[in-house]
């Protein structure tokens, strides 16, 4: 008789002590996986949550990050070597500059005593007195504990000081988003200080046609501004009645370029993102929808321009915390995919927004993410948090760079002014312009240039003398016959340019 139960005695009861026996072995090595994959999770949240990593990246000699292990009473001839370091980090930072306290120049996280960090905070704060800065402690961290029980801390410190020639630093947020993400009224909410009503009210100052109120939805490009004093304090429309109140009580200013969401106006987007030279782009992504419309679009664009993006989870309060959840999982995978190879950081707390703005900058690679509510107001903060402290892309060098080539400035929008004549408004992409100075203006429908004379210069509604290269205003320029400046295509567009 052939035995058909390989393993048994003749009967089937081999096969089944065999069958038994495999599952046994499968069910072991499933429990082993389980319990290696949650010790992985349980290791991960403890790293998490637990004290910061015992190195940082050995200080650099350029950029504005400065690492001290301690200020404790320097003597007259460190103290002055001190603040001309500290003029030395502003600059290069362009007005801000950021201390690490308690970290050795290696990057060693070593920590001070609470003695010790409150002398050293002292006496920086009496530097930043001496060069005419202000500072703001961002966190402190503790790294140690003594054996005596006593803790370490390590503190994070943002110096700003406006620079001599400039009025304050400038940043530019491009906003892009599906229709209907509510981008328009998270613009609304940060600007005007209060928040929205459910019904789209705080977006309506932000509308600048009649069809756009009626049907909530933007078609054209409109621009907003949120200042931040030396402090680090929001300057916004409730505690100023115009953007000049604004512009003159602000050290840092954040102009947001209000994008359409709509397919329709794609093209409008496409020109607003290569026109007006954002700094970065924040995609709104509504939580109860998620990744939908032309969300894929407006993120390739931004990765195809090199621009470094954030992204906001708006919508929070009308969605479940599985339905944020989801979303946060769709963002995720989209950003991991070949194509992005972005790493996702999900803001919790201030912590992890000053983390992520200083992470951000650099590494084009790290993609923050907000989850917010332009109703209950939540997440709001963190938001502010991240913007006060994101630094430029372009240190002092480069603008220098810059300001050295001849000047040239990139027409994006032509007015007609009572009183005033013709204006336009775009991107100084090189050079300086002062107010009075005399430029050509072209090329005109034969080739040729036409000399005009820029009468004055505004930058976000207020006047100003002097156009750095990078920055975008309007120009004033007289009687000069609007028929002759047209706009076309990006690549083709009228330019302002010393001949």
């Amino acid at each position: 008789m052939v035995d058909l139960c390989p393993g048994g005695d003749g009967g089937c009861g081999g096969g089944k002590k065999t069958s038994k026996r495999s599952r046994t072995r499968r069910s072991k090595r499933g429990r082993r996986r389980r319990s290696k994959k949650n010790n992985n999770h349980k290791n991960n949240i403890h790293n998490k949550n637990d004290a910061p990593p015992p190195f940082l990246p050995p200080e650099a000699e350029e950029g504005n990050i400065e690492y001290k292990l301690k200020l404790v009473n320097p003597t007259q001839y460190r103290f002055e070597h001190l603040a001309t370091q500290l003029k030395w980090r502003l600059q290069e930072g362009r007005g801000e500059a950021v201390y690490q306290i308690g970290v050795e120049d290696n990057g060693l996280l070593v920590g001070l005593s609470q003695a010790d960090m409150t002398a050293s905070i002292g006496t920086l704060r009496k530097m930043a007195d001496k060069v005419g800065a202000d500072i703001t402690l961002l966190r402190e961290r503790q790294v140690d504990s003594d054996a005596d029980g006593s803790t370490r801390k390590i503190a994070e410190v943002l110096v700003r000081k406006v620079p001599d020639d400039q009025q304050f630093l400038d940043l530019r947020v491009a906003v892009l988003g599906n229709v209907d993400s509510g981008k328009s009224t998270l613009l609304g909410v940060l600007t005007q200080g209060e928040l929205d009503n459910g019904r789209g009210r705080a977006r309506l100052n932000l509308f600048r046609h009649l069809h756009e109120i009626q049907t909530g939805r933007t078609s054209s490009i409109s621009f907003e501004i949120l200042g931040f004093d030396s402090r680090g304090q929001v300057v916004n429309y409730s505690d100023s009645r115009s953007a000049e109140e604004i512009c003159e009580s602000s050290s840092k200013m954040i102009t947001f370029i209000d994008l359409a969401g709509h397919h329709k106006y794609l093209k409008t987007t496409v020109f607003g993102l290569t026109s007006y030279c954002p700094d970065f782009a924040m995609l709104v992504v509504s939580a109860n929808t998620g990744i939908a419309g032309t969300t894929r679009e407006h993120l390739g664009l931004a990765m195809a321009l090199k621009v470094p993006i954030f992204i906001a989870v708006s919508k929070v309060d009308v969605c479940s915390r599985g339905g944020v959840e989801r979303t946060l999982r769709q963002l995720e995978r989209l950003l991991k995919q070949p194509g992005c190879n972005k790493v996702p950081l999900v803001v919790h707390t201030a912590d992890d927004a000053v983390a992520a703005a200083q992470q951000f900058a650099p590494a084009a690679c790290v993609t923050p993410i907000f989850t917010l509510s332009s109703v209950s107001g939540k997440g709001l903060e963190l938001l502010k948090v991240f913007l006060n402290i994101l630094p430029p892309l372009s240190n002092s060098k480069q603008q220098e760079e810059l300001m050295q080539q001849l000047t040239e400035f990139q027409v994006d929008e032509i007015y007609s002014v009572p009183d005033v004549g013709t204006v336009v408004g775009g991107t100084l992409y090189s050079g300086v312009c002062r107010e009075g100075e005399r430029l050509a203006v072209g090329p005109t429908d034969e080739g040729g240039f036409l000399r005009v004379k820029v009468l004055s210069i505004q930058r976000n509604r207020s006047s100003c003398r002097l156009l750095r290269a990078g920055q975008a205003a309007t120009l004033a320029l007289g009687n000069l016959d609007r028929t002759l400046l047209r706009k076309e295509c990006p690549v083709e567009e009228k330019k302002i340019c010393a001949r």
